[in-house]
Parts: C-alpha cells; sequence; structure tokens
C-alpha cells in the first residue's frame, strides 16, 4: 500500500473504509505509472532537448543537450531512473509532466537539483 500507517489511521478517522483507501493507494500508483512512461515517451521521441540546467561549462542560460534515452522505474508513488546524455547520465529522483512541451525530472548526486527540459528554448 502508497500510504504510510499515520496516513492509513488518519483516512481511516476521516470516514474512509479499508477498500477506499485501498483504492485510492492504487489510484496513486496508476498516476505514478502514467506519469513515468509520459517522461518516458517525451525523451524518445527527441535527440536534442534544452534544460535550465546550471551547467558550469556552459554560458546558455538554456543549454542543449542531446539526449540517448531516458530510463525509469516506479515504486508506489516513486519514480526513479537514469538519464543518459551523449557524454554522460545522471540518477533520476522523481519528475512530472508540466505541459506537452515541458517536463521536470529531480536529478540525483552531480546536479542535485529539479531540472526542466523542453523541445525548444522559448518553451522554457
Amino acid at each position: 500500500m502508497h500510504f504510510t500507517q499515520r496516513e492509513q489511521a488518519a483516512l481511516r478517522e476521516a470516514g474512509l473504509s479499508a477498500e477506499e483507501i485501498e483504492a485510492a493507494s492504487a489510484a496513486v500508483v496508476t498516476a505514478t505509472e502514467a506519469d513515468a512512461e509520459r517522461l518516458e515517451d517525451f525523451f524518445a521521441d527527441r535527440e536534442t532537448l534544452y534544460s535550465d540546467m546550471d551547467l558550469a561549462h556552459s554560458a546558455d542560460a538554456h543549454p542543449e543537450h542531446a539526449v540517448e534515452y531516458l530510463d525509469l522505474f516506479t515504486h508506489a508513488d516513486d519514480i526513479r531512473g537514469y538519464l543518459r546524455f551523449d557524454s554522460w547520465g545522471v540518477p533520476v529522483e522523481g519528475g512530472r509532466v508540466l505541459s506537452e512541451d515541458v517536463v521536470e525530472l529531480s536529478l540525483g548526486p552531480t546536479v542535485d537539483d529539479r531540472v526542466r527540459f523542453a523541445a525548444d528554448r522559448a518553451d522554457l
């Protein structure tokens, strides 16, 4: 179940039955899986993307990236995986679709930041 014991107790106190809590938990898992699929689809269709990532070796406000792949897995409401650029990669520790043209990933060590990606610089 997605919810912690405290959250489950609070939901029961709010009047939800065990079946309703289980259904809500399943809905969270389904939504997380759908978001991960949408994120992977966003990166799969594009070879070049732009971001608002702060890169030490770039003076661009929205640097260009050659992306090889985004590989994600889910567990309950967690989205995790790996984003591979042309010459380096970074762990993904979360993500969300902001619009059809912009997504945001929480990137792990070496970046440690939330980064927005778009196919067009103007969308950032």
